[in-house]
C-alpha cells in the first residue's frame, strides 16, 4: 500500500525545486523505468501487480504494489502505464561537464519547451551524441514531462547545466563551435566535422548574443526550393534532428 508521505513526496517532485532538495525524480511507464534501470538506482518503485509479474529490478528495491486506481493518483500521465519509478538525481552540476576533446557535443541555449528538450535528448541518443550542455534558462531535463518525452534516452545522454558563455571562454582552443543562423552558410553545402559542439537556440529568440560570438561556423538549413514561401522558421527539436542527420551522413561518406 502507498503511504501518504510516499504519496506527497511524488507528487512534489513536479516541481523543480523540490526535485533539487530531494535529489529525486519520477520515470512512468514499462519502456522509460525499463530503460532507466540499468543506468539509475530507483529510490523505490510503485507497480501494479501486472507489471510486477513481468519486470525486472534490482535485488533490495523497495517495491510498492498498488491497483490500477492507486497509481492513477500518483502518476503525472492522463493514462497511468503500470509502474511508476523514483530514482536518484545524477549530477547535472557543471563541475559534471567535460570539454568535448572528440566526437560531438550538443549544446542547448535557453530551450524552454519540455516536449522540445525531450525530443532533443531522444535525437542525441539516436545520433550518439552523449553529452548535452545546457544553459541555466534550460527547462529541466528530469521534470516529469521531458522525462517522458525521452522515451528512455535520459538514461544514456548525459545532460549538465552551466553559464555558457563562461564554459565556451575556457574551451581548448581550436575546438569547432557551430550554430544555426538565418545568415548562415547552407549546411549541406558547408564543412562540417566530426568533432565540436552544435549550439541550438531558444524557440523564439534563436542563438543569444553572448553566445553566439562563441561559433565559429554559423549554418542555415534551407527551405526548399530556396525561393518558396514557408514558415518563418523551424521547431528546434525539427532543427537539431536535420542538423545532426546531416552531421552524421558526412560521418559515413
Amino acid at each position: 500500500m502507498l503511504s501518504k508521505a510516499k504519496l506527497k513526496l511524488i507528487r512534489s517532485l513536479e516541481l523543480k525545486k523540490n526535485r533539487q532538495s530531494e535529489g529525486l525524480f519520477v520515470a512512468e511507464g514499462p519502456k522509460v523505468v525499463g530503460d532507466l534501470l540499468p543506468y539509475y538506482r530507483p529510490r523505490f518503485i510503485v507497480a501494479t501487480r501486472t507489471w510486477l509479474e513481468i519486470g525486472a529490478f534490482p535485488a533490495q528495491t523497495e517495491i510498492i504494489e498498488v491497483t490500477d486506481e492507486e497509481l492513477s493518483k500518483t502518476s503525472f500521465l492522463k493514462t497511468p502505464q503500470e509502474v511508476l519509478a523514483v530514482f536518484n538525481m545524477p549530477d547535472v552540476r557543471s563541475s559534471a561537464l567535460s570539454f568535448p576533446l572528440s566526437g560531438l557535443t550538443l549544446v542547448l541555449d535557453d530551450v524552454q519547451d519540455p516536449g522540445n528538450l525531450g525530443t532533443i535528448i531522444r535525437t542525441a541518443d539516436w545520433f550518439g551524441i552523449r553529452q548535452i550542455i545546457c544553459s541555466q534558462g534550460t527547462a529541466d531535463a528530469f521534470s516529469p514531462k521531458v522525462v517522458q518525452a525521452t522515451m528512455g534516452s535520459i538514461a544514456r545522454v548525459k545532460v549538465c547545466y552551466t553559464d555558457l558563455p563562461s564554459y565556451f571562454a575556457n574551451l581548448p582552443k581550436g575546438t569547432p563551435v557551430y550554430g544555426t543562423f538565418l545568415e548562415g552558410a547552407n549546411i549541406y553545402q558547408h564543412p562540417l566535422s566530426q568533432n565540436g559542439l552544435i549550439v541550438m537556440g531558444n524557440e523564439g529568440n534563436g542563438i543569444s548574443p553572448a553566445v553566439s560570438r562563441f561559433v565559429t561556423e554559423k549554418l542555415f538549413i534551407p527551405p526548399y526550393p530556396a525561393d518558396a514561401i514557408t514558415g518563418e522558421s523551424l521547431n528546434v527539436a525539427i532543427a537539431t534532428a536535420i542538423t545532426c542527420a546531416e552531421f552524421r551522413r558526412r560521418t559515413f561518406q
